[in-house]
């Protein structure tokens, strides 16, 4: 069985399914793999990390299927028993390991065409960033305006919808932000207030209108999804009793006030 990927390439799994036949995957292979190198099912199972049971019960679903024993066990002995693949289970072994040389060789052909389609790359670089901020979005910084300790960054997340972040000149340094550059902007819902006035003035940096879509209302607070059109929505949590006073209602039209330093940037 091939290596792992490093975790930069395109990855992808190899499932086999012929036409109304069970499928063949990776995982199971793994199974077989790890039973030929130990000898035992008990080791094959802490190896792959998974029960004994769960172990059992992959070989027996696939000797069922096979119409011949692809694995098997004895008890006992001389030598004390054990598992063992049959002809048949390292004939689909190495068939496998075959396939999957290609598949692999096939899918960093893919990866190197993938960094030529910019919009696939750069939504699989920020497909799986994983934080505690609700709101998470990938956009195009358009404007920076320097200062003596801090630099006021532009973000474009659509055509219709900026938001502007504030951050210290180090940090910009840091990132090599620019304009053009691609970022990823974070805002957590606790950070955004709500306003049902449009026109409302304040310090807020960010104004972002939108209409209410959702409102999941918990114990003490509520958790409100503005949509703010081009496919974009913004999540708020605020209080059950501001949500109350404020009357939000969905369809209804609200503002989302949060400040310029409430954003965090990140470079992918």
């Amino acid at each position: 069985m091939s290596k792992t990927k490093p975790s930069s390439a395109l990855q992808a799994n190899l499932v086999l399914q012929g036409d109304n036949q069970p499928s063949v995957s990776e995982a199971q292979m793994r199974l077989l793999q790890a039973i030929d190198s130990h000898g035992s099912i008990s080791a094959a199972a802490r190896a792959l990390g998974i029960s004994y049971k769960t172990a059992w019960d992959r070989i027996d679903s696939m000797n069922n299927l096979s119409r011949r024993a692809l694995v098997t066990r004895s008890a006992g002995g001389s030598r004390g028993g054990g598992t063992r693949l049959t002809e048949a289970g390292r004939e689909l072994l190495t068939g496998f390991a075959a396939l999957k040389q290609e598949h692999d060789a096939f899918v960093a052909r893919l990866g190197s065409r993938v960094k030529d389609v910019g919009d696939v790359a750069n939504y699989l670089r920020g497909a799986h960033l994983q934080t505690s901020a609700r709101n998470q979005y990938q956009g195009i910084v358009t404007r920076l305006s320097r200062g003596g300790v801090n630099t006021e960054v532009e973000v474009a997340l659509s055509d219709n919808t900026q938001l502007v972040a504030v951050v210290t000149n180090d940090s910009r340094r840091n990132l090599k932000l620019k304009k053009g550059s691609p970022v990823i902007a974070l805002v957590k819902a606790s950070w955004v207030l709500l306003s049902r006035d449009p026109d409302i003035r304040t310090s807020a940096r960010n104004q972002l209108t939108g209409s209410v879509s959702k409102i999941s209302r918990g114990e003490v607070n509520s958790e409100v999804i503005l949509d703010l059109g081009d496919g974009k929505t913004l999540c708020a949590v605020i209080t059950n009793a501001s949500a109350k006073s404020l009357g939000l209602k969905k369809g209804m039209t609200a503002c989302a006030l949060f400040k310029a330093s409430s954003v965090i940037l990140m470079q992918f």
